[in-house]
């Protein structure tokens, strides 16, 4: 496993830990879950809507190819 650091200012580092409070987790499982959700959620998204572009241009490219 690979770990990074990073700086965040006190006033940052202080409303992560009331979201950690909140959720009754440690900071860097906080800032772990999201890391993980936004790299997973915007390959997602990122691959849905190029098939969507592809399907909705599907017979527009097949002529442009002749």
């Amino acid at each position: 496993m690979t770990s990074i650091t990073i700086p965040l200012t006190d006033d940052l580092m202080s409303k992560l830990k009331k979201m950690a409070d909140f959720h009754q987790i440690a900071p860097e499982e906080l800032v772990r879950a999201t890391v993980e959700d936004l790299v997973t959620t915007q390959n997602t998204t990122f691959d849905d809507a190029l098939d969507l572009v592809l399907a909705k241009n599907e017979e527009l490219y097949q002529r442009l190819a002749k």
